[in-house]
């Protein structure tokens, strides 16, 4: 079969048995702070904006392309952050089509005069279409002239939505910083032909900040990251190299890629640019993944009360 044809057969097969679904994934997954624990709002103090695209396996046309995009700032009215994040994921050229809005909070508890503690939560609005006319039947062809005719399978609906809710805590200090997300906790139903309930995500990240010179101008820092989506378990072990302007960062993920990234940064403006090489048995055919992040932080007045921002990689 064609890939055109057989990508929107996969994803409606994925229906009829009930598949469990997985979270897109996001290599740079700091250069996505919303995204990955909803206590990162506003740990940034001044406003920010977080942009991010990834081109998941683009041997195959663009079957998984994911896009994403945040903001959040610290308000110290509420005592904590607050921000926005909206995330679309889109699969087989828009056949299978999932969007997320979500607003967050959290709140920021200084322990000591080195060490805080955020608490966040998350609240979204998912929505998840299938355009049927990009699925393809057995009984729509026709010997001579091709896909003619209307199909007689039943056919899942357009349109599925629901709420769903997540929450986080972080804990960080000048050197060294650890966290952990449960998303999903109410695992709302996404099916579109019958029951199918989204899976919780559990997540957990550390890392360290290595000084190399005085001031951190130059520095190293690994980082490891564990998730757990039902029997989905992905652990990503990494480190990142910063002098001055320039990081560079290298990760394998298990059994399954290995990541390089180069990223420049400064006060205002940070982009980041990694490649997934696939290391598995589909190494052959997938062609890698390509990411892409490009944060923009604001200034903003200084802050009456004292503020400890966290200091980890931003990719």
């Amino acid at each position: 079969m064609k890939p055109r044809i057989l990508l929107p057969f996969i994803v409606f097969t994925a229906f009829l048995f009930e598949l469990k679904a997985q979270d897109p994934q996001f290599t740079q997954f700091y250069a996505n702070p919303l995204y990955l624990n909803p206590a990162f709002a506003g740990t940034a103090k001044c406003p920010r904006i977080c942009l991010n695209y990834r081109n998941q396996w683009p041997n195959l046309s663009g079957t998984y392309v994911t896009y994403s995009g945040s903001f959040d700032m610290h308000l110290d009215a509420l005592a904590g952050g607050i921000g926005a994040l909206v995330t679309t994921d889109d699969q087989a050229h828009g056949t299978l089509k999932t969007t997320n809005f979500s607003l967050l909070y959290s709140y920021h508890a200084p322990v000591t005069r080195t060490f805080s503690l955020k608490f966040g939560i998350q609240a979204t609005y998912l929505q998840k279409t299938l355009d049927k006319t990009k699925l393809n039947f057995g009984d729509m062809i026709d010997a001579r002239r091709g896909f003619v005719w209307h199909t007689q399978e039943t056919v899942p609906s357009q349109s599925k939505k629901n709420v769903d809710f997540s929450a986080g805590i972080l804990g960080y200090s000048t050197n060294y910083f650890f966290g952990f997300a449960a998303h999903h906790v109410n695992q709302p139903d996404e099916g579109l032909l019958g029951s199918s309930k989204l899976p919780a995500k559990f997540t957990g990240h550390a890392g360290a900040i290595i000084p190399l010179e005085k001031g951190n101008a130059s520095y190293l820092s690994p980082n490891i990251l564990f998730q757990a989506q039902q029997k989905f378990t992905q652990l990503n072990l990494g480190l990142y190299y910063v002098k001055g302007a320039f990081v560079a960062g290298l990760w394998y993920r298990n059994q399954d890629a290995v990541i390089a990234l180069v990223g420049i940064q400064n006060d205002n403006f940070k982009f980041g640019y990694s490649y997934d090489v696939t290391i598995s048995k589909l190494s052959g055919n997938t062609a890698g993944s390509h990411e892409i992040s490009l944060q923009i932080q604001f200034e903003c007045k200084p802050k009456k009360k004292k503020f400890r921002t966290i200091s980890c990689p931003s990719f």
